[in-house]
Order: structure tokens, then C-alpha cells, then sequence
């Protein structure tokens, strides 16, 4: 009834009974028939992953696999040939071919050079009926890429280059550049360069661009065109990677020249450093040393030599600007400064900007003109119960100086010391002495202290040497040997006063100073200031001021704290109207036994601060006495508040609690003479 297809559908079960056409009872039980659906070649066979892409070494050899391709085929691969294909090329002969029964793409040309031709388009049949006429056939497409070897060579540009290169270019900086070309491709066509010949000094040396692969020649060491003016070398260009079959990575070489420009370089010290030295007691224009340079290009200009003053601030030293004579300016002193470090320069005349330098350590020479002196101040303390020969005290010396054999001090007692009775001296042979008692009768009521000059000398030439005295002194000590008292018990044990009777009178001074003190304390709390007809005025140095100093008895008078003015009445505000009227307050009188002057000024103090018309200072009576009786008149700014200023006075209320009253008063005044 319809047409088959056997890749749609290849059999079919079918069910038949036979039944009573009137009656439609079942004649027979019901039947199967099974069709099976016989193929035809009606499907052509089809590259379901196509097109391919592949890739083989270049050079590879014949046969080499390159990629299998699959094709398939919807006709029934068991019955007849509709489903067994072959496979053939179409396009891409001479260069490959294919297995006709599995599909293997290989290698059939020798010496495929990737440089020559890198991709190839191959075009693959397969076709059903076992390649027989009638067959059906599809196609697909295989692109094939032959990869790249190390198989070529660098090849440098050109086989000479030639450079010209100034003779002062710095080193490490570039004087020219090469390039071998290598036809290959990535890590293949990367080379290293090498300097192979004529540079056995190490002048140069080649590295290579990672980025352009090219070779950067540089300078490694200075170049000297009077020395040498030309360099010929031979350079070469090695691949980095090599195939195994080559034998070895491939080179090339080329010969690089070389020409100095000569330049015009700055003198030339024979030596960078220069160490000299000078004694200290050297007279002045002595020379101590000579630094030589020379103009090292062929013209050879003439030089000159300065001291750098930055180096040499105290200007000891000078030079000769002809010949390099360092000589002394200033006299100089080892213990001082031991070393001098300055730096001398040397200046082309023909050419003053090419300057060099070199480094002058000048280190000064010990002479012996320090005396030994004693190494501290020394007292020394002696014992009345002392035993002759006691070891008073151990002396040592120091000396400035340093002289190569080292110190060696030679103690004496000064010539009118030398029948001393009571001590003498005693070498420990190193370089120290012991001070030694003669007697043991030494008693403090009899002296105290005694001075012992010694003379000290060292063993320079010519010899130094100087006094010095040691200062010993007669103390108590007990039985074994421990000093106890230098100085008043001395005096007071030996009238036969025990330490109790001492006690006892230091109480009894304690004690009269105790009763001195609260008689002075009633003194003071006599009258100060007096209310009566009479104002009696009190010297301020009972007050202990530090002003005029004691002996001015025009200092300072208790009676400026009082306004004579306002004392029985109410002194007025001139600079602005107060809001509320104070009270005048009734004249402070004193009592019977008068005021102490801390209440008189705490009670002025609170009156002040609390008065809301008053200024906030301690006493209204400063400004009320300024400027009386002077032409220029009162220097307050309290009355400024009549005036036409336009000064701005917020800043009183920045000033702290003190002063915010005052802020307002003055802010109050400012918007009256507004309104």
C-alpha cells in the first residue's frame, strides 16, 4: 500500500484469521505472517565527522600515517555489497595516499619541505558496492599541515657589519646589533650569539633580543683609543634546538669591525686612592704628598689641581694647581682628628668640564706632645688607727698620646716632698704606684687633709710630664679598717662628748627654731591694712616679692590693691550700660587685729567674679589708676566702647569661662551702636 524502506523500518508482524462473512465467527485460529523488508543500494555512504584537519612533521618519511578517516553506510552491511566501501583519493596525489580498506591517510611524496609549502587540501572518496560500477559514493575534505623541524640553518643578513663606537660610551650600554635569519618557525628558529674570536681582552660582549632575536653588542670594559683603535671579531649564531638526525645545532657566522671614535676624556689619576702622612707637629707649608694625572687623549692638554672644599672645610691643606704638592695650611693635631679624607680633582685647561677625582687620606703621625696625667681625680682616705706602710691609695696616669712602643710612666714626688714624713711612694711596675703612710700617728684634730704633689712623666722624646696632687684625708675608722666619719665627729668626740649628748642638743636646737617660727607666724598676723584717717602703707618685702629684691623698699605697696576711689563707694562702668545695677559694697574696715592680705584678696576676687558689670580681672583697680595722669590717657580696651572701632570681639568667647562674660558685654555694646 505505501513504499518501504528498509533504514526506516526492516520487518514487519502481521496477525490474519478467516471468518463467517454473515455470522463473523472465526473460521481458523489467527495467524502470523512475519515480512522482512530485502535492502536495495539506496543509501550512499557519508563522513559524519568531516571535514578533518591533520598535521605531519615535514620531511617525514614515505608511509608515514597521517590520520584515518571513517565514512558510513545505512544499506545493510549483511546482505550484498550495498554497504562495503573502498576509499581513494581524489585530490591531493602525489603528496598522499590512502589505504582503499581502512581509511589511513600516509605519507607518499619524500622531502616535503614545510618552507616550500606548508598546507595541503586532500579530498577522500568512499564509495559502496565494493568500488563497482553502480555504487554510491560520498566525499570529505582532510587539510593536512606539515609541522616544523630544525632543519634550516640561521643565516646571518650580511657577512661583514661594521660599527663605529665613540670611545666613552659607557659600559653596558649598546654599540650595535646583528641578525641571523632562520627560516624556521618558534623555538626552531631561536639562536644564541657568541663572540668567537678577536676579543681575547673582553672588551664586548653579544646577547641576544629575546623579543627581535637579534644580537645586542655591548661594552663590557672602557675603550682607549690612543691603545687600541680598532677590533675585528667574529661572531656567531647558534640554534638553540637541534634534531637528532642533524648531528648537532646549526650555525653561521659573520665578522663584525669595529672602529673607536676618539672622545675627549677627563684626566686620568695613576692612582684612585692616595694615602699620606704628616706628623702633627709638622710646620705649616710642608708637603706632605703629590697626586699626579695626565690627559689621556693624543693632544695630552695640561692639568690642573684643585682641593675639593666641600671635603676640606676647615681648609688645612692646600695644593699646587701646577704639580699636585699637598701641603699643610693649618697646624694640625693627632688627638683631634687622626685621618683627613679630602678630595682632590684634576681639570683639563683646554677643556674645564672634564673634571676626574681621587680620594686623599691623609693620616696624621703622633709626636709626643701630651703630658701623663693622673687617670682620675683622686682623694684618698687615711686611717688615724693606720699601720705604717698601709697602702693609702693606688695611682694610675693616661696619656693623649699613642706611641708605637706603648706608655711607660715614671712617678716621683716633687723635690721639696722628697724628706716627706709622712708618705712615700711605691712603683708596681705597671705602670701604676701605691701611696704608702710612714707613720701611724695621723689625728684629725691635729689635720684634717694633706696634698701630695707627684710628679708624672712618660717615656716620649722628649720626655713630658706634670704634676698632679693627690688630696688624702684623716678619717675614723674601725677596728678593721672601714671608714666611718671624715669631718664633724672628728672635732666633737675628742672635747668628750658621747653621741648622746650630741642628740640632745640638736633637740634643743630643733626646738628653739620650732619656737622662733610660730613667734614670727603671730607677727604676721598683726594689721596689714588700716582703715583710719591714716592709710599706713607696708613694705612688700614682708610679703617675700621676688621684684625689686630685698633691699627695695619702694617695691610694691599693699595699698594699690585698694581703689581709693571706690573703697566707700560704687565705681561706674564706662564702657557700657549694665543690665542690672550692683549694689555698692560698704568699705572693707579692718578689725581690731586687722586683715590677713590672702582674705582681702579672696574676698576682692569673689566680689569681681561674681559682679556681672565688672571686668573679668582680679581687681577692677588696675585699669581704674592706668594711665591716670598721663598725656596719652588710658590704655584699657575697656573703653574702646565709645569709639567708631569695627573690631569684631567673638574671639573673647574662645578665650575660656573666664572670658565669656566679657564677650557678651562687648557683644552687647556692639548691637547698642547699631540700634
Amino acid at each position: 500500500m505505501k513504499r518501504l524502506d528498509r533504514e526506516e523500518k526492516a520487518e514487519y508482524t502481521l496477525t490474519a484469521q478467516v471468518i463467517n462473512a454473515d455470522t463473523d465467527e472465526p473460521l481458523e485460529p489467527p495467524s502470523e505472517f512475519i515480512i522482512k523488508v530485502q535492502d536495495i543500494n539506496d543509501n550512499p555512504p557519508q563522513f559524519i565527522e568531516g571535514p578533518y584537519r591533520a598535521s605531519v612533521p615535514e620531511m617525514s618519511a614515505v608511509g608515514t600515517p597521517v590520520t584515518r578517516v571513517t565514512a558510513t553506510d545505512a544499506d545493510d552491511p549483511v546482505y550484498g555489497n550495498s554497504a562495503k566501501l573502498v576509499y581513494s583519493i581524489l585530490e591531493g596525489q602525489p603528496y598522499f595516499s590512502i589505504d582503499p580498506s581502512s581509511a589511513t591517510i600516509k605519507v607518499a611524496l619524500h622531502g616535503m619541505d614545510r618552507e616550500m609549502r606548508e598546507e595541503y587540501l586532500v579530498v577522500i572518496q568512499a564509495k559502496d558496492m565494493g568500488g563497482h560500477m553502480g555504487g554510491l559514493s560520498g566525499t570529505t575534505t582532510v587539510t593536512v599541515t606539515l609541522t616544523d623541524i630544525n632543519d634550516n640553518p640561521p643565516k646571518f643578513s650580511k657577512s661583514l657589519y661594521e660599527f663605529v663606537i665613540p670611545e666613552d660610551l659607557p659600559i653596558g650600554k649598546m654599540g650595535g646589533k646583528v641578525k641571523a635569519n632562520d627560516r624556521d618557525v618558534g623555538e626552531n628558529s631561536k639562536s644564541t650569539y657568541s663572540i668567537v674570536e678577536g676579543d681575547e681582552q673582553g672588551v664586548f660582549e653579544i646577547v641576544t633580543d629575546s623579543q627581535t632575536q637579534e644580537g645586542i653588542l655591548r661594552l663590557k670594559r672602557p675603550l682607549d683609543y690612543e691603545s687600541k683603535r680598532a677590533f675585528t671579531l667574529k661572531v656567531e649564531a647558534t640554534n638553540i634546538r637541534s634534531e637528532p638526525s642533524s648531528g648537532g645545532p646549526f650555525k653561521d657566522t659573520a665578522t663584525v669591525k669595529i672602529v673607536v671614535d676618539d672622545s675627549d676624556e677627563p684626566p686620568v689619576f695613576s692612582k684612585p686612592v692616595y694615602q699620606l702622612e704628616v706628623h702633627e707637629n709638622a710646620p705649616l707649608s710642608t708637603v706632605i704628598g703629590t697626586v699626579t694625572a695626565r690627559d689621556p687623549d693624543s693632544t695630552g692638554s695640561v692639568v690642573r689641581y684643585f682641593i675639593d672644599r666641600h671635603t676640606d672645610l676647615e681648609r688645612q691643606f692646600n695644593i699646587n694647581v701646577d704639580d699636585g704638592k699637598i701641603t699643610l695650611a693649618k697646624p694640625l693635631d693627632r688627638e683631634t682628628d687622626m685621618w683627613h679624607n679630602i678630595t682632590v680633582t684634576a681639570t683639563e685647561v683646554r677643556n674645564h668640564s672634564q673634571i676626574s677625582r681621587a680620594i686623599v687620606a691623609i693620616r696624621v703621625m703622633d709626636i709626643n706632645d701630651n703630658a701623663p696625667e693622673f687617670a682620675t681625680e683622686y682623694e684618698a682616705f687615711l686611717c688615724e688607727n693606720g699601720k705604717p706602710g698601709q697602702v693609702i691609695q693606688t695611682v694610675s696616669a693616661v696619656d693623649k698620646d699613642d706611641p708605637i712602643q706603648g706608655h711607660k710612666f715614671d712617678y716621683r714626688l716633687v723635690p721639696e716632698m722628697l724628706n716627706n714624713p709622712n708618705f712615700t711612694i711605691k712603683s708596681n711596675q705597671d705602670n701604676s704606684i701605691s701611696v704608702l703612710a710612714k707613720h701611724d700617728t695621723f689625728r684629725r684634730q691635729k689635720q684634717e687633709m694633706y696634698f701630695l704633689p707627684i710628679i708624672v712623666t712618660d717615656n716620649g722624646s722628649p720626655p713630658m710630664s706634670s704634676t698632679n696632687t693627690l688630696t688624702i684625708r684623716v678619717c675614723g675608722c674601725s677596728k678593721d679598717g672601714i671608714v666611718q666619719s671624715c669631718n664633724v665627729e672628728a672635732y666633737v668626740l675628742p672635747i668628750g662628748l658621747s653621741m648622746g649628748a650630741l642628740i640632745a642638743i640638736l633637740a634643743c636646737i630643733i626646738l628653739l627654731l620650732v619656737v622662733l617660727f610660730v613667734t614670727l607666724r603671730r607677727h604676721k598676723n598683726e594689721p596689714l591694712i588700716i582703715k583710719d584717717d591714716e592709710d599706713v602703707r607696708e613694705n612688700i618685702i614682708r610679703y617675700d616679692d621676688e621684684g625689686g629684691g630685698e633691699e627695695d623698699t619702694e617695691a610694691f605697696d599693699i595699698a594699690t590693691l585698694q581703689n581709693p576711689d571706690g573703697i566707700n563707694g560704687y565705681l561706674p562702668r564706662k564702657d557700657i550700660k549694665p543690665d542690672l545695677q550692683f549694689m555698692p559694697r560698704a568699705g572693707q574696715h579692718s578689725g581690731p587685729n586687722g586683715v590677713d592680705v590672702d582674705e582681702f584678696i579672696n574676698v576682692r576676687l569673689h566680689e569681681a567674679d561674681n559682679d556681672p558689670t565688672a571686668p573679668p580681672y582680679d581687681s577692677i583697680q588696675i585699669y581704674g589708676y592706668e594711665g591716670r595722669g598721663s598725656i596719652a590717657g588710658s590704655l584699657s580696651s575697656l573703653e574702646t566702647a565709645s569709639s567708631d572701632s569695627d573690631q569684631n570681639y567673638d574671639y573673647l568667647r574662645e578665650w575660656g569661662p573666664r572670658f565669656r562674660r566679657l564677650g557678651e558685654l562687648y557683644s552687647v555694646g556692639e548691637s547698642d551702636r547699631e540700634t
